[in-house]
C-alpha cells in the first residue's frame, strides 16, 4: 500500500498476434505476396476462382487411373508433389476468401452443421448417396 492508498494494477490488454501457423497468418503473408508484386489488379475473385480450379485439378491429375488402394498409398516423392498441389488450392481458396471477405473457418463450422441436419448418422451410416437419396 502507497501513502495515497492501495495499489491497484492496470493491466494493459496484448493484442496476441496470430499463430504463425493461422489461417490469419497465411491471408496476411498472401496479402504481402500479392501487394509486393502489384498483383492486387489481378487478383479479382473471379481468376481467383478460375485459378483454385485449374489447381484443383492439378492435384486431380496425381490421382487419375490410380488404383483405389495406390491413391491411399503414394511414395514419398509422389506425397511431395501432391502437397504442393493441395497448398497451392488452399492458398488459392485463402486469397480468393480475402478477397470476398469471408471468414473461411466461420464458413466451415456452418457448413458442418448443416452437413450434419443433411446426413443424419442415423440414415447416412455406411451410405454415400445425396442427402436428397436418403
Amino acid at each position: 500500500m502507497s501513502a495515497t492508498g492501495p495499489k491497484t494494477r492496470v493491466r494493459a490488454r496484448r493484442v496476441t498476434p496470430a499463430p504463425r501457423d493461422s489461417l490469419e497468418a497465411v491471408r496476411a503473408a498472401l496479402r504481402r505476396f500479392a501487394s509486393a508484386r502489384d498483383w492486387d489488379q489481378f487478383h479479382l475473385p473471379k481468376n481467383l476462382a478460375m485459378a483454385l480450379s485449374v489447381e484443383a485439378a492439378e492435384l486431380l491429375e496425381h490421382f487419375q487411373w490410380l488404383p483405389d488402394a495406390a491413391s491411399d498409398a503414394l511414395t514419398p516423392s509422389k506425397r511431395v508433389q501432391v502437397a504442393e498441389e493441395m497448398a497451392d488450392v488452399l492458398l488459392y481458396l485463402v486469397r480468393l476468401a480475402d478477397r470476398l471477405d469471408i471468414d473461411l473457418l466461420a464458413a466451415a463450422r456452418r457448413k458442418i452443421r448443416l452437413n450434419s441436419r443433411k446426413y443424419p448418422v442415423a440414415k447416412a451410416r455406411g451410405n454415400s448417396r445425396k442427402y436428397t437419396e436418403l
